[in-house]
């Protein structure tokens, strides 16, 4: 992976993996990470048994993947979750 990212920016994308209706195109849209970017991250910067949890979460989960999805429209984040002022889509 060739990407020079900042801290903030390694925070949110985990922080967008983790989250079950962000798609990982989502995360390309923002970041330019396709999946296997996301994955090499993830492995990177958790620690193995985190990894692994996330991995066994988001195996197979149809949110994760835009052309999965049994739903049209989706958000990239939660209603709930409280805005964040560095990310390129809230201000949209």
């Amino acid at each position: 992976m060739k990407h020079d990212l900042t801290p903030i920016q390694i925070d949110r994308i985990i922080e967008m993996a983790w989250e079950d209706r962000t798609t990982f195109d989502a995360i390309k849209f923002q970041f330019g990470l396709n999946e296997q970017d996301v994955i090499y991250l993830m492995r990177n910067q958790m620690k193995i048994s985190s990894f692994k949890l996330w991995r066994k979460r988001v195996s197979g989960r149809k949110t994760k993947h835009q052309k999965k999805r049994n739903f049209i429209d989706g958000r990239f984040k939660c209603s709930r979750q409280k805005s964040i002022s560095n990310n390129k889509i809230s201000k949209r």
